[in-house]
Order: C-alpha cells, then sequence, then structure tokens
C-alpha cells in the first residue's frame, strides 16, 4: 500500500486535504457543553472606599467580607487584594471545580448581602460589585533573548506591546 502512495503522490495529497477538511468541518460542529470544565469557579467580589489606605480597607472592608464568606459550601480558598490608589478590595473566592458557577454566584453573593451590614455606609453607598471570574492563569508564555541580547524590561514592554495590538488575542472568551 505504502509504494500505492509514493508512485502516485497526488493522490496521497489529496485524500490528505480531504481529511484535514472534514475534520476542520468536524471541530466545528463539536458541541461546547461536552467540553470538560478546565478552570475552578470564580467569584470576585469588588468593593471601593473612597479615600482608604490598604490597611483601612483590609479593617473595614475586607476583614468583614472574609468572615461572612468563610464556609460557603464548595469554597476551595479565597483571597483578598487591597489597592491604595483606587481604594479599592478585591476579594477572589475559588470553587471547587465540579460545582455550578451559577450557584457558586448565588451563594457568594447572598453572603455578600449579608457583610453588607457590617461595612461603611461609604462602601455600600458607592456599590459592591459580585461578578463571575477566571484569575487562574490558563496558559503562561516566556519570552526570552537566546543570545542574551535584551534585558528583561525591553522583553517584558515588547510583550505587552505585542499582546495590546493583538486585539483578537485580547477578545478571546
Amino acid at each position: 500500500m505504502s509504494t500505492f502512495f509514493i508512485n502516485r503522490p497526488i493522490v496521497a495529497i489529496v485524500i490528505s486535504i480531504v481529511l484535514v477538511l472534514v475534520g476542520s468541518l468536524t471541530v466545528l460542529n463539536l458541541p461546547v457543553a461536552q467540553f470538560p470544565n478546565i478552570a475552578p469557579p470564580e467569584i470576585q467580589i469588588l468593593a471601593t472606599y473612597v479615600g482608604a489606605d490598604a490597611q483601612a480597607l483590609e479593617q473595614a472592608v475586607a476583614t468583614p467580607l472574609e468572615q461572612q464568606m468563610n464556609g460557603v459550601d464548595n469554597m476551595n480558598y479565597m483571597y483578598s487584594l487591597n489597592a491604595t490608589g483606587r481604594s479599592t478590595t478585591s476579594l477572589i473566592v475559588n470553587f471547587d471545580q465540579k460545582t455550578d458557577p451559577n450557584t457558586d454566584f448565588i451563594l457568594a453573593q447572598s453572603r455578600e448581602t449579608q457583610a453588607a451590614s457590617q461595612l461603611p455606609a461609604e462602601v455600600t453607598n458607592y456599590g459592591i460589585t459580585v461578578r463571575k471570574s477566571v484569575t487562574a492563569p490558563l496558559m503562561l508564555i516566556a519570552v526570552c533573548s537566546p543570545r542574551g541580547t535584551y534585558d528583561a524590561t525591553f522583553l517584558a514592554n515588547y510583550a505587552y506591546i505585542m499582546y495590546a495590538t493583538k486585539t483578537t488575542l485580547r477578545r478571546t472568551p
């Protein structure tokens, strides 16, 4: 059989092209619901306390939110980030991969509502945002200079510029 395709390369090329086209059409028609979940569901809670520094954000906002979120069903872990520049607290709650993200969202939102009474009035007036997010990296890319001709700052700027100009990559869900 191999001698048949060696002696007739055009037949081998046509069969290869047909296989690629059929495979491409098949992949486009696969149901997305049957793909496995890769990243665990995460819920992000954003709260703004205007004029507060990181320590005030931790004491007045992050601690009450964390205390209420502690023990929510199917939670793996949580962590918070307090940013002085924007006066924001971001609490990220990571749930078990087998759970439904919509159920996790409802559970986190109900716990946030319970914590709202313990928060300063400025925070509740400004609004607290609860949303689904994926902050776990699904892909990491390393940029290096093989001969060492470029330093880390140059490579970081180059990667940022290339990433920023590729709008199709930024719009990928």
